[in-house]
């Protein structure tokens, strides 16, 4: 899994924060003193001796003595044992039960979705105190047992809060951007998604904990627990019944609760601003090599035998509301630029998405075929198209800033695949990225390679997408509207770079995109695509020139480069 912070960094920002540092030391002065009970105090919570019942504190005895005679910080130590562990099961159930299934309900969706989020309003419909009672008239009063039965009572806490930020994370353009660039899902949750949990979870486990050791209290404190294992609440239970007696019996089991519960709260609450802030490089996690693809089966060698790096053949695109990609022919040669063309909503990107495997939900290849370097992937298992993405086809998508994750580095986010695709070690992924960085024209490499997306601006943010799609010396680019979101100039630049890169490394781009100035500067051959159809195929100078289908000629038209500029405004 991917740590974006060291422990140590987290260590050191936390210490230089008030409240996590002064919350840090009582929680942690709290579990010491439980977990060192014995040494602290040698007598046992249960030694009683009636005629030292209600006296004060005495030597060795500090606290005094309860309506038994028994020890009340022998009691009060050992009982935080039993306090704080039953509140750590309980934890420890809501985690394992809620985290992992809101992560696969949203990040997958579908079925496993549905029947969780059924099972969840369920669970949480159910009175848990009347859950609790019944839970220990049929199981007993055992501390331990009540625990596991309310984790999983609180599990849908974390099943909402993680579905519903992982629902929303996955539609996120550096999602996709990960998958395109071959990592798994795991990996992609670990390192895009976990990232975006933990905070939140992190505030959640300090509002569970403090209610898990709320209720246990609460149980004990209303004789419900089993009276025989000292706890606070037991304590309480025993200090109110005496209350007029001995009032003071009250002040240490409510003031363990009260220290415990709010230093868990302040705790978190700093963790989650330390966490938050992005002032510090991330450190890249390691990565295992992928195994190796599977043999190409008979059916794929017949296919490779098409001409053409890409090979997309009557691809029908369907959607619940209809087919929006409509019988598409298309080939991409080694070492060509072919560029898709149509203005906005013809089908372009759904035609790219279609190749790189990536079609929302929804979406499906209904029928067709789609070879790339020779391999069919329609109907292709992920686990095996995954090993294709990233060093056979790349991608480099529109809206630059959008496809970069604002939690890492981008010297992070480029390491990352290329130790998960190629199987280098860190300090050689770093060397290539570094080498990518300089290839791709930026002019200060380790500066951009420490920076964080929002502090480099839009063009060196595409250079970075690009940086990235070379990183794993694919056959195939495909380049989704690559200069949409940049000025002219540095259009020209971007531009210049794909071209460049695409000589030195005789690369098959697929070139998507609205903008007839960039296929005359850019593409070998043309397609024209209007309402999810190829209208016209050919070559640059061919449609640009000769046009032969009535809408490439509206879209020609439509370029005003020829347009006298407009006269200036006249001010009277």
């Amino acid at each position: 899994m991917a740590q974006p912070e060291s422990e140590a960094r987290v260590i050191r920002r936390l210490a230089k924060h008030p409240l996590g540092l002064i919350s840090a030391l009582v929680l942690a002065a709290v579990v010491l003193a439980v977990l060192f009970a014995p040494a602290l105090s040698p007598q046992g919570p249960g030694v009683s001796s009636l005629r030292d019942a209600f006296e004060g504190p005495a030597a060795g005895h500090p606290l005094g003595f309860d309506s038994a005679g028994r020890d009340i910080l022998a009691r009060l130590l050992h009982g935080g044992q039993n306090t704080l562990g039953g509140a750590a099961l309980a934890l420890a159930v809501a985690l394992a039960l809620g985290v992992p299934s809101g992560l696969l309900a949203g990040y997958y969706g579908g079925r496993f979705d549905s029947v969780a989020s059924w099972l969840v309003n369920l669970i949480m419909a159910l009175p848990a105190m009347v859950v609790l009672l019944a839970s220990r008239a049929i199981l007993g009063p055992t501390v331990w047992v009540l625990m596991v039965v309310l984790g999983f009572l609180v599990a849908p806490n974390f099943f909402r809060l993680v579905r519903g930020i992982v629902a929303n994370v996955r539609n996120e353009l550096y999602v996709d951007a990960a998958k395109v660039s071959g990592l798994s899902d795991a990996r992609i949750v670990a390192r895009h998604v976990l990232i975006v949990v933990r905070a939140p979870i992190i505030i959640q486990v300090a509002l569970v904990s403090g209610i898990a050791i709320g209720l246990q209290a609460g149980l004990e404190f209303l004789g419900i627990g089993s009276g025989d294992v000292p706890t606070w609440g037991a304590m309480l239970n025993e200090a109110f019944k005496n209350i007029q007696r001995a009032p003071l019996l009250l002040l240490w089991p409510g003031l363990a609760l009260g220290l415990t519960s709010g230093a868990l709260v302040l705790l978190a609450a700093a963790l989650r601003d330390v966490l938050e802030d992005r002032g510090t490089a991330p450190t890249p996690a390691p990565a295992s090599v992928p195994a190796a693809a599977t043999e190409i089966t008979e059916a794929e060698e017949e296919a490779g035998e098409r001409a053409g790096l890409l090979s997309v053949r009557d691809l029908v695109v369907s959607y619940p509301s209809g087919d929006v990609v409509h019988g598409v022919d298309l080939d991409v040669r080694a070492g060509e630029i072919v560029g898709l063309v149509g203005e906005s909503g013809s089908g372009k990107t759904q035609t790219a998405f279609s190749i790189l495997g990536i079609l929302p939900e929804t979406g499906r290849v209904s029928r067709g075929s789609v070879t790339v370097d020779g391999q069919e992937i329609v109907g292709l298992p992920e686990r095996r198209h995954r090993t294709l993405r990233g060093d056979v086809v790349a991608y480099v998508p529109q809206e630059p800033m959008s496809n970069l994750d604002p939690a890492f580095t981008i010297g992070s986010q480029l390491v990352e695949p290329i130790r998960y695709k190629l199987g280098l070690s860190k300090s050689d992924a770093t060397a290539k990225a570094l080498d990518l960085l300089r290839q791709v024209e930026i002019a200060d490499p380790r500066r951009a390679f420490d920076s964080y997306p929002h502090e480099i601006s839009g063009g060196m943010a595409q250079r970075v997408l690009i940086a990235g799609a070379m990183s794993c010396d694919p056959k195939l680019l495909i380049a989704d509207e690559p200069t949409t979101a940049l000025d002219v100039r540095v259009q020209a630049e971007v531009l210049g770079l794909l071209r460049r890169l695409q000589r030195e490394r005789d690369l098959g781009v697929l070139l998507v995109t609205h903008n007839l100035g960039v296929v005359a500067d850019l593409c070998d051959r043309v397609a024209v695509m209007r309402q999810g159809r190829i209208v016209e195929t050919g070559t640059a100078e061919q449609v640009l020139h000769s046009p032969r289908d009535p809408y490439t000629r509206r879209l020609l038209a439509a370029v005003l480069d020829h347009v006298p500029a407009r006269a200036p405004l006249e001010v009277s």
